[in-house]
């Protein structure tokens, strides 16, 4: 598999990883329209577990993607948007805030942030991409690791929380959940655009070098 090492490489890459999920998706569509309406009730359950891991693989993936393209380019921390200095650190303070630890680590803790600034970006965190249970404040956070606009994201809320993960929850703990034939259009459009959106900050940002600090 190929490494996004330039912006081409990056945007070719987002592009391919899209476009299998969205045929899948769409063939799903087409065999629900055709089916009987028993086969149509199955059928719409198992598209929303399709949906959301679509939606969870795809966000998980490229955003990946777009930290490994970013830590590539070798740049000092100082040249970077400050985001990602403190995700370097993020792993770090959250070890510090659940442990009891003295003062010698927390001034040794300081110091490395403070001499951060000359080390190379070169490594992935990918704990700072967690993306299982992909509700709308898990998106929110993994924009903010990649330093991508979330507006989109939180006006989408009510659909990533309740129309698609609470249904995906409920089908694959067993539960009777019914889904209407008449929410599938909501269902696949909207979850296209989700991934569409994040596809497109990705793309945006390692074009226009926002990743660099301003």
């Amino acid at each position: 598999m190929s490494k996004p090492y330039t912006a081409d490489n990056l945007c070719q890459l987002v592009y391919q990883d899209r476009i299998w999920r969205i045929k899948e998706l769409s063939d799903l569509r087409a065999l629900v329209e055709r089916a009987d309406k028993l086969s149509q009730r199955v059928l719409l359950r198992a598209l929303v577990g399709l949906c959301y891991a679509h939606w969870e693989g795809y966000v998980k993936r490229v955003a990946k993607l777009y930290l490994e393209h970013v830590s590539l380019r070798k740049y000092k921390y100082n040249v970077l948007n400050r985001q990602f200095l403190r995700n370097h650190f993020l792993p770090r303070l959250d070890a510090l805030s659940h442990a009891k630890v003295g003062l010698e680590e927390k001034c040794e803790l300081i110091d490395k942030i403070l001499d951060g600034c000359e080390n190379e970006f070169r490594r992935v965190n990918e704990d700072l991409v967690y993306t299982e249970n992909l509700k709308s404040s898990v998106i929110l956070e993994i924009c903010k690791v990649c330093g991508f606009d979330s507006s989109y994201y939180l006006a989408q809320a009510e659909f990533i929380d309740i129309f698609l993960l609470k249904r995906r929850n409920s089908i694959a703990h067993g539960e009777d959940t019914l889904v209407a034939v008449e929410d599938m259009p909501k269902l696949i459009d909207d979850t296209m655009s989700l991934m569409r959106v994040f596809g497109d900050s990705v793309e945006n940002a390692a074009i226009q070098k926002t990743y660099l600090m301003t």
